[in-house]
């Protein structure tokens, strides 16, 4: 009884494996799931990667830009200071030799010197000072000098200092009016040390207001989510933001030196918040794997209780229609995927179907059209008898212009009428124009004129019939007036394609009708447009969208027609 229990069992476990349900689910897991998980895999590096990569070139970049600008603001204080020292140094000007003037000249001389840094003041300065030893100083505003004496920065200056001093970022308390103080100005301070009587030993102070500085400061903050410090290189902080931020090693960092001072920017950002977008993408990844998981096997184990005898009837139905049997169709009976197959299957046979049938309707049409041609071609031979005659009669009566011009039209008639062949050679499209144009010359008694440079080694590749009459038509109808004027004709060839250039000096096309001719030349009502764009037509369809008609024409100077179009000899279907 054990044993007989023992084998039972082992035939129901190994009887999953024999199932195409079992095998069918298995299948479904593995296609379904090793893809995803190497995309998936293969997604998150890489994109975790270029997600870092990018983060830190944005921050990078942002320091950049950050220096670019704090560096463009000091240059501009050092150029201000600069144009103070140039004009104090200048041999050509008095020197103030007193606080007070007593004479006419140092009153000019102290004018000229407020007078010109009043002019160097712009909207970004709050003010532009000389400030004495003595605390006098010379500049538009009105400060406290003992005031500003108390300044830390000011203070800390060494007497023998001679370079450029950058005071930092402080408050303006050293000013008399209410509006200009509690403002946060940038100072530069340069010493006069090179400069006699009054101004030796004095300071040349410029201020500039720092509000869009910090705006741009908090800006770059707000963008990176980055902890902000700019450091001199002694240590001394010149900004630093203004949340609480402790420094930690494995923070990302980015720094750039201003190339105008020794002025350090230095931004922080944490790790776990720089790389918080890559943990997200992992969290996602992982999620998006068990989930793909979980459906995969719920539709592997519901495709495969359906698949296998919808597909054995799909399968005898493809057979039947095989074997010519097109009136077979399978039962739609649900709308998943082996539905939208079957109803795809229905529609492919019933497609197939119908184009056996317009095959057939195409070739009845195709013969009557035949028959029609082969009608067309027999009337117009009354006509042609006619002409002939009327043409014998004026060669008896000795009237030859009549006769030639008879000869012309008939040729022209007969290459016109004659639509056995839809493709010709250029020799004889060009032989159709010769004729042509004699009748137009009879026309307007030799008033124009006509060119062509034609390589005759060319002359026996093919192009649709009656391609080039309607556009020598429309020089006469829109481009001459009374037929005076100069056509010229040149065919070349550019490697496999051939290209033909009909040109005319013509009255030209306007602005406003060639842009038409080109946007809608379908749809022109007037003779112009529509032989252009039967003839376009006509090119595109026998050598394709690639080739046909290029118009470039200005108003009184003439239109050029350029068409182009692959090499192509005649043979036995051409003829047809």
């Amino acid at each position: 009884m054990l044993r007989l229990n023992r084998t039972s069992f082992v035939s129901r476990l190994a009887a999953p494996r024999r199932s195409l349900r079992f095998k069918l689910v298995l299948s479904f897991l593995a296609a379904a799931l090793v893809p995803l998980i190497s995309l998936g895999l293969l997604s998150y590096v890489k994109s975790t990667e270029l997600l870092d990569e990018q983060l830190g070139k944005y921050g990078h970049n942002a320091v950049t830009q950050l220096q670019y600008q704090l560096d463009a603001e000091l240059s501009q204080l050092e150029m201000t200071a600069g144009y103070v020292h140039t004009f104090l140094l200048d041999p050509t000007r008095v020197v103030i030799g007193q606080q007070v003037p007593h004479t006419y000249a140092e009153l000019q001389e102290q004018r000229n010197l407020e007078d010109f840094l009043k002019a160097l003041k712009t909207l970004k300065y709050q003010g532009i000072y000389i400030v004495l030893p003595s605390g006098y100083y010379f500049g538009e505003s009105l400060i406290n000098t003992s005031e500003l004496a108390d300044q830390k920065w000011w203070r800390t200056l060494p007497e023998s200092y001679a370079g450029k001093y950058w005071a930092g970022f402080y408050t303006s308390s050293h000013y008399i009016s209410s509006t200009d103080q509690h403002t946060r100005l940038l100072g530069l301070v340069i010493p006069i040390r090179n400069q006699q009587g009054l101004l030796h030993n004095s300071r040349i102070l410029i201020e500039m207001k720092a509000d869009k500085l910090f705006e741009l400061f908090h800006l770059f903050e707000k963008d990176t989510q980055a902890a902000l410090t700019i450091r001199s290189q002694a240590g001394q902080v010149i900004y630093q933001s203004e949340h609480q931020y402790e420094p930690s090693p494995t923070d990302v960092v980015w720094t750039r030196g201003l190339t105008m001072n020794d002025w350090q920017i230095e931004s922080r950002l944490p790790y776990d918040q720089f790389y918080q977008s890559s943990n997200v993408i992992r969290s996602f990844t992982i999620i998006g794997l068990v989930v793909a998981g979980l459906v995969a096997l719920l539709l592997g184990y519901f495709f495969s209780s359906l698949v296998t005898g919808r597909i054995k009837r799909l399968k005898e139905s493809m057979h039947l229609a095989g074997t010519g049997r097109l009136h077979t169709r399978v039962p739609e009976q649900e709308q998943d995927e082996l539905g939208v197959l079957a109803h795809s299957f229905n529609r492919m046979v019933a497609q197939i179907q119908t184009l056996v049938e317009e095959i057939g309707r195409t070739e009845q049409q195709k013969k009557e059209a035949e028959l029609r041609a082969f009608h067309y071609q027999i009337n117009p031979h009354l006509l042609f008898n006619t002409l002939n005659t009327i043409q014998w009669k004026a060669r008896l009566q000795g009237n030859e212009e009549i006769r030639r011009m008879l000869f012309h039209l008939t040729k022209l008639l007969e290459g016109n009428l004659d639509i056995s062949q839809e493709l010709v050679t250029l020799e004889q499209e060009l032989t159709i124009i010769d004729h042509f144009l004699h009748i137009q010359r009879a026309r307007y008694e030799h008033e124009f004129g006509y060119e062509e440079r034609v390589d005759k080694q060319l002359l026996h590749y093919m192009l649709p019939r009656m391609s080039l009459q309607p556009l020598f038509e429309n020089i006469f109808f829109h481009g001459f007036e009374d037929g005076q004027g100069l056509i010229t004709l040149v065919l070349k060839e550019e490697g496999k394609e051939l290209v033909l250039i009909l040109q005319d000096d013509g009255k030209g096309i306007g602005e406003s009708t060639l842009l038409r001719l080109k946007e809608r030349a379908g749809e022109q009502a007037d003779g112009r447009g529509l032989g252009v764009a039967n003839v376009d037509q006509r090119f595109k369809l026998h050598f394709g969208p690639a080739y046909g008609l290029t118009i470039e024409s200005v108003a009184g100077s003439g239109t050029t027609i350029i068409i182009r179009w692959p090499k192509r000899v005649g043979d036995k279907h051409d003829s047809e």
